[in-house]
């Protein structure tokens, strides 16, 4: 166990240039890269009909197969990869433009 230390503390400093800790502090998780991909994508979400949405979320959030996903909506499995299919395209339409 060490002292703490305060994210301002100087931890390099030579002929006038400081390099404070937080300068060396990285959130590797949350980046403005990934901050501006998930801005598109809730936004090209947002386009879809309540159905398509429904069968993206199931199948990319809950990892749901095909089969599966027809059996709890009631459509075929043909009917949920079309429907897939057509979704995906209208969200890479969208964060395209």
């Amino acid at each position: 166990i060490s002292d703490t230390v305060s994210i301002y503390e100087p931890v390099f400093n030579k002929s006038g240039d400081e390099l404070l800790l937080v300068d060396q502090i990285g959130d590797q998780k949350n980046t403005d890269e990934q901050w501006t991909e998930n801005v598109a994508l809730t936004s090209a979400l947002s386009t879809l009909d309540e159905r398509e949405k429904k069968i993206i979320y199931m199948r990319y959030y809950e990892g749901k197969t095909q089969t599966e996903i027809s059996a709890e909506v009631g459509i075929s499995q043909a009917q949920v990869s079309r429907l897939e299919k057509n979704a995906l395209q209208d969200i890479k339409n969208c964060i395209r433009v």
